[in-house]
C-alpha cells in the first residue's frame, strides 16, 4: 500500500540522486577542470577527434550539459568552429550513456554498505583537507548510488505492480500502438524539462521497468523523450545567449530529433534486437524484470551510437541548417553594448563559468583597443558632422565599458558563491582586477577624446607638425601595448606568452613621455606655440602614458592569475 512515507521517500531518493550527480560532477571539474577545457580546445582537429573528446569529457564529468557549455564557449570565442562543436556534442550524447550503466551497477544490488563506507571516506578527505575535491567526488558518487538503492527498495515496498490504479493506468495507455509510444515520448520530454535532469527520469524509468509496472517498449519510449527533453532545456537557456550558443543548442535538438524519428520507424524491430542482444525475451512470462534495466542502458547506448554513425558524415549540412534557422543578429553598435558570452545566463557549474567570464574579458580588451582606434581617428577628423558623430561613438563606448565592468563583476561575484577550488577563487580575484583596469582604459580613451574636442574648440591655433608627429608616435606605442595586452589575456593557460614585451613597451612610453615633457617646456619658452596648445598637447601625452599604466596592470593581473 502506498502511503505518505513512501511518497516522501520516493521524492527524497530522486533529489538525493540529482544532488549526488551534481556534487560528483563538480568534484571532477575542480580536480581537472582546466585540463578538460584544454583537451576540448586542442583535441578537436577533426570530426572524429571531436567525437572522442566529447565522449571522454562527458563520461568523466557526468554532465552532457556542462560539456555543451564548454563547447559553446569555445565556439563563441572562435577557438572551435560550429562544425567542430557539433562533433563534440555528438560525442557528449555517447558519453552521457555511461551514466545509465552506473545506474545499472548501482541498482543491481543493495550497495548501502559500500555507500556508507564511501561517505565516511569522503568526510575524512573533506575535513582533513588532504584532498577536498576527491572527497567531494566520492561523496557525490556515494549519494547518487544511495539515491538509486533507496529508490529501488522503496519501489519494491510500494508494490506498484499490485496497485490497481497504477496497473490500470499503464496498461490502458500501452494499448494504442504508436500512439502509446508518442504519448510516453512526450511524457518523458516534459518530465525531463520539469525536473531538469534526464538522469533522474532515467532512474525512475529503470525502477518502473524493474518492478514490472512499465512495459519495456514504453520505458524505452520514455528514454527517447528524455533525450529530447534535455535538448529543449538547453535551447530555452540559450534563447537570450549569443547566436553561436543558440546554433549549438539547436544542433543538439536536431541531432536527437532525427534519431527519434528514424527509431520510431523501426521501433519494434530495434527494441527486440536490443533485447536479443541482452539475452532477454520481452514477451516471456518468466522474464527477469531486473534485466530490463540492462536493456534500457543498452538501448540508450546503441541509440546514440547508431545516431552518431549516421550523422557524423553530415555535419556540414547540419551546420548549414542551423545557420539558416538561426540567422546572424543585425544590430550594429546596439549589439556592441551587449555581453556576448554570459548574457544568456549560461551559468552551469562555477568552475566552467570562469571560462565564460574569461571570454567576456577577452572581448572587453578588444573593445578597448577599438575605442582607442576611434580616438586616433578623431584626432584627424575635420568635418564637424563627422567629428560630432565619432565623438558620440567614443562617449557611447565609455558607457559600454562602464556597463561591462559592472555586469562581468556581478557575474564573477555570483560565480564565487559556488563550490570553487582555491585556485579558482584566486583567479576570480585577479579577473576582477583585470575588469577594473580595462574599465579605466575606457575612461582614459574618453578623456583623450574630450581633450581633442577641447583643442578643436580652441580657435586660436592647431598643433604644430612636430607635435602631431610626437602624438602619433606615442599613440603607436599605446596601440602596440593594447595589442600585446589582448594577446596576453586571450592566450590559453597552455600557450606561451612573453610578458616582457608589455613591460618593454611600457618603459618606452614612460621614457618618451618624459622626453616630450622636457621638450614642451623649451618650446613654450621659445614661443614655438602658445601655452594653451602646450597644455592640450601634454594632456594627450600624459593621458596616453596613464593608459599605458592601466594596460600593464591588466597584464600583471593576467600573469598572476596564470602563475598562482
Amino acid at each position: 500500500m502506498i502511503d505518505a512515507l513512501h511518497i516522501l521517500t520516493l521524492i527524497g531518493s530522486v533529489a538525493m540522486l540529482m544532488y549526488g550527480m551534481k556534487v560528483m560532477s563538480e568534484g571532477v571539474q575542480k580536480m581537472a577542470g582546466a585540463k578538460l577545457r584544454n583537451v576540448l580546445g586542442t583535441m578537436t582537429t577533426n570530426r572524429f577527434t571531436g567525437l572522442l573528446t566529447g565522449s571522454f569529457i562527458t563520461a568523466a564529468i557526468q554532465s552532457s550539459t556542462a560539456t555543451t557549455v564548454m563547447t559553446v564557449s569555445f565556439v563563441s570565442a572562435g577557438l572551435l568552429s560550429l562544425a567542430q562543436a557539433i562533433s563534440v556534442i555528438m560525442g557528449a550524447n555517447i558519453g552521457t550513456t555511461f551514466t545509465a550503466w552506473i545506474m545499472v551497477l548501482g541498482g543491481s544490488f543493495d550497495m548501502r554498505l559500500v555507500v556508507y563506507t564511501a561517505i565516511f571516506l569522503a568526510i575524512v578527505l573533506i575535513y582533513s583537507k588532504k584532498n577536498i575535491n576527491l572527497g567531494e567526488f566520492i561523496m557525490g558518487l556515494a549519494l547518487m548510488l544511495l539515491g538509486l538503492t533507496t529508490l529501488k527498495i522503496n519501489a519494491a515496498e510500494m508494490q506498484l505492480d499490485s496497485v490497481p490504479a497504477v496497473k490500470d493506468f499503464f496498461s490502458s495507455t500501452s494499448q494504442w500502438g504508436y500512439g502509446s509510444y508518442l504519448l510516453y515520448l512526450l511524457v518523458g520530454g516534459l518530465l525531463t524539462c520539469c525536473v531538469q535532469s534526464s538522469a533522474a527520469i532515467m532512474a525512475i524509468t529503470m525502477t518502473l521497468c524493474s518492478t514490472g509496472v512499465l512495459d519495456i517498449h514504453m520505458g524505452i519510449a520514455l528514454v527517447m523523450g528524455e533525450n529530447i527533453g534535455t535538448t529543449i532545456t538547453s535551447n530555452v537557456v540559450a534563447m537570450s545567449a549569443s547566436t553561436q550558443a543558440r546554433r549549438a543548442a539547436m544542433a543538439h535538438l536536431i541531432f536527437n530529433l532525427f534519431g527519434v524519428v528514424w527509431i520510431l520507424c523501426i521501433f519494434r524491430y530495434f527494441v527486440d534486437g536490443i533485447c536479443g542482444l541482452c539475452g532477454v525475451d520481452p514477451y516471456s512470462e518468466s522474464l527477469d524484470k531486473n534485466m530490463l534495466t540492462v536493456v534500457l542502458a543498452a538501448f540508450h547506448t546503441c541509440f546514440n551510437v547508431a545516431n552518431v554513425l549516421i550523422l557524423i558524415w553530415f555535419i556540414k549540412p547540419m551546420e548549414r541548417i542551423v545557420t539558416l534557422i538561426i540567422a546572424d543578429k543585425k544590430g550594429g553598435e546596439e549589439e556592441e553594448s551587449r555581453l556576448r558570452y554570459i548574457s544568456g545566463g549560461l551559468l552551469n557549474t562555477s568552475e566552467l563559468s570562469i571560462l565564460e567570464a574569461q571570454k567576456e574579458i577577452n572581448l572587453f580588451g578588444q573593445r578597448c583597443q577599438r575605442m582607442f582606434g576611434m580616438v586616433r581617428e578623431l584626432l584627424h577628423t575635420e568635418k564637424d558632422e563627422d567629428f560630432t558623430k565619432l565623438f558620440s561613438r567614443i562617449e557611447k563606448y565609455e558607457s559600454i565599458t562602464d556597463n561591462m565592468e559592472i555586469e562581468i563583476a556581478n557575474y564573477l561575484n555570483k560565480v564565487s558563491e559556488g563550490r570553487l577550488s582555491a585556485e579558482s577563487k584566486g583567479a576570480i580575484q585577479r579577473m576582477l582586477r583585470e575588469v577594473d583596469e580595462l574599465e579605466s582604459i575606457g575612461d582614459s580613451c574618453f578623456h583623450l577624446g574630450r581633450t581633442i574636442n577641447r583643442r578643436r574648440n580652441y580657435a586660436n591655433e592647431d598643433f604644430t607638425e612636430d607635435q602631431y608627429n610626437h602624438i602619433h608616435n606615442m599613440m603607436n606605442l599605446v596601440d602596440s601595448a593594447l595589442e600585446q595586452m589582448n594577446k596576453v589575456i586571450s592566450r590559453g593557460e597552455h600557450q606561451y606568452v612573453d610578458f616582457n614585451i608589455s613591460y618593454n613597451i611600457e618603459h618606452e612610453i614612460n621614457n618618451y613621455r618624459t622626453q616630450i615633457k622636457n621638450q614642451n617646456l623649451n618650446d613654450i619658452n621659445n614661443k614655438v606655440y602658445d601655452y594653451q596648445i602646450g597644455v592640450f598637447y601634454i594632456d594627450l601625452i600624459s593621458e596616453c602614458e596613464k593608459l599605458g599604466d592601466y594596460v600593464v596592470n591588466v597584464v600583471q593581473a593576467t600573469k598572476a592569475r596564470r602563475t598562482e
